[in-house]
């Protein structure tokens, strides 16, 4: 094929993964919309079935009621689930034709770049999800992703064309595949990390007499997530090191002539870097679990996500599109 037609394909194929990773959204939305009752009282009215016939009743339709539930939240993850793969699948095309098109890696643009490290959220995502069994992370992963695509369909779109001679380098490669995936992972570090907020607060809610929603009760405890969050970051860390205080570095040699020349981007990089060397710190050397560890992991995502999206559109930078 053409370039052109590649780039038609690549143009079909990006928008409509963008769809179906919405309609997958919405399905982990049911999904929790169907928790949100809370079971506790359920358990109750069975622990105290002694006795009145007319009680027995009343609490076989509540136990009842409670397994239709679980099964339709079941479908409804499993209907995600298999929507995120189908629409990883369209995106995964969409990139690779993207870059057929251009006769180069897909990420010379700010476009390319969204695309490209929205499918790295997927990817990241989809091996979790197989190794840790993390699809109850689907809502929010689905969200970031076609919020990612979204914008860049709709605001970032540029023509694909050939690299600016300072981005030709394999180093460039190496650079931005080692961010892009380490990217990915910090956004899911960063999600269990809320979910892990939630799920704590709810089960201290339970100790001082309350309820929990059912949607609540089907994540994992509160330490397991703690324990997840730090894998996954445990992870990324080294990788980001590697691709961004490395790799980075011998690009921006290659490029301008410098290793490092205190520019807006190579700034937020380096306190990305330090945000989650604290976080790895804190838990190595103080203990650091729960919520403590949790607030860190979400600060560097949040910085993590202005120095991808907020440094590249509005602050001047050689890395850097504002303006563009």
């Amino acid at each position: 094929m053409s370039p052109e037609t590649y780039a038609q394909v690549s143009n079909l194929l990006i928008p409509t993964a963008t769809v179906i990773y919405v309609l997958a959204l919405i399905s982990h939305a049911m999904e929790w919309a169907l928790g949100r009752a809370p079971v506790a009282k359920v358990e109750v009215k069975e622990e105290v079935l002694v006795g009145s016939a007319g009680e027995q009743s009343t609490a076989e339709v509540d136990a009842s009621a409670a397994p239709a539930s679980s099964e339709r939240m079941d479908a409804a993850s499993r209907i995600g689930l298999l929507l995120t793969w189908l629409a990883f699948v369209l995106h995964l095309g969409g990139v690779v034709t993207r870059g057929l098109a251009a006769g180069r890696v897909p990420w010379g643009n700010m476009y390319e770049f969204s695309i490209t490290a929205s499918l790295a959220v997927a990817i990241v995502y989809l091996i979790f999800v197989q190794k840790y069994k993390l699809q109850w992370l689907g809502l929010g992963v689905t969200f970031v992703i076609s919020a990612v695509l979204g914008l860049a369909s709709l605001a970032l779109y540029t023509p694909a064309g050939p690299l600016v001679p300072a981005l030709h380098s394999y180093w460039l490669v190496i650079h931005v595949s080692a961010a892009a995936i380490s990217g990915g992972a910090f956004t899911v570090g960063g999600l269990v990390s809320v979910l892990y907020l939630v799920k704590a607060r709810a089960e201290r809610k339970v100790l001082a007499g309350g309820s929990m929603s059912a949607s609540l009760r089907r994540l994992p405890t509160a330490e397991a997530m703690d324990s997840t969050a730090y894998k996954v970051l445990a992870f990324a860390f080294p990788l980001w090191t590697f691709g961004v205080l490395v790799a980075g570095p011998i690009w921006a040699e290659h490029a301008w002539g410098r290793y490092w020349g205190w520019d807006p981007k190579e700034v937020w990089s380096l306190v990305t870097w330090v945000v989650y060397a604290a976080y790895l710190h804190a838990r190595a050397t103080a203990g650091w679990r729960g919520r403590r560890a949790a607030t860190i992991a979400i600060v560097g995502w949040f910085v993590f996500i202005f120095n991808f999206v907020g440094v590249n559109l509005l602050v001047s930078g050689l890395h850097s599109y504002a303006g563009v």
